[in-house]
């Protein structure tokens, strides 16, 4: 089987931001047992480390919902936004007063707080102090994806109107938007390394637990929603594990007969 994983509300908790040791061993046994085993997250490369895999080791990464794709060491497929895409989504979130993490993958970039609009992207953005991170002049040809906040719902879709043939939007709630390429998600990542594999996508199984684990979930030939998970991930999964912590990934793969 070729196995996809999500990482944040999967492979690791939210609140302690920790792989179980449940989780670590089944990925292990599961490879072991001759399963592909392979992070699918939206996260880009710069945030997917060994802190964050507790040193398991995976087959592959497919990163940044489908922008970034890598498999044994080597990267196959990376999406980023041209310099002249770069300039007008920039002048497009000014425009529309949309206040952005700009995600690349080897760096993110924010507005100077000053020119944030939104008193409470303020406060999400300074949660980060300690990070480093590049100005949106910065960011020019050199991000993938964007995770966006409009407290009023009309500035986002004036700026979706305005990007409609070039960008796709997933609703993360509470009024933030995870914003790719067109045509980019964690779906058209697996039906990618399947095919470079030439597996069919009958052996493939994703495992997550929110709203941009969706598209995922309904592509794949099994989905397993975490017992976490959304209200439409559970109702649309295969089978609805335990939570993170409860050794969720462990009884999943239990489940698929991987162990």
């Amino acid at each position: 089987m070729l196995i996809f994983f999500d990482i944040d509300g999967t492979l690791i908790d939210e609140r302690e931001h920790r792989m179980p040791e449940s989780a670590r061993d089944a990925v292990s046994r599961a490879r072991e047992n001759g399963h592909i085993c392979m992070i699918n997250t939206g996260r880009t490369r710069r945030l997917v480390g060994a802190d964050i895999t507790g040193g398991v080791a995976f087959d592959g990464l497919l990163l940044g919902c489908g922008t970034m794709i890598t498999y044994g060491g080597q990267t196959l497929f990376h999406r980023t936004f041209s310099g002249e895409q770069s300039l007008r989504i920039v002048e497009g979130l000014r425009s529309h007063g949309i206040d952005a993490l700009l995600e690349g993958s080897e760096n993110d970039y924010i507005e100077s707080y000053d020119r944030m609009v939104h008193p409470y992207f303020r406060e999400y953005a300074q949660k980060f102090a300690n990070t480093s991170f590049g100005s949106w002049e910065d960011a020019v040809g050199c991000f993938d994806k964007l995770f966006a906040y409009a407290e009023d719902r009309r500035r986002m879709d004036a700026f979706a109107d305005s990007f409609s043939g070039e960008l796709d939007f997933i609703d993360r709630q509470r009024g933030f938007f995870e914003i790719i390429p067109k045509g980019c998600s964690k779906a058209s990542a697996m039906e990618y390394i399947a095919g470079f594999l030439k597996l069919p996508m009958e052996e493939t199984v994703a495992i997550g637990d929110s709203s941009n684990d969706i598209a995922m979930l309904k592509r794949a030939g099994r989905s397993i929603a975490m017992g976490n998970g959304t209200k439409e991930v559970r109702e649309l999964a295969d089978y609805v594990t335990t939570t993170v912590e409860e050794d969720g990934i462990r009884n999943a793969l239990e489940w698929l007969g991987a162990l």
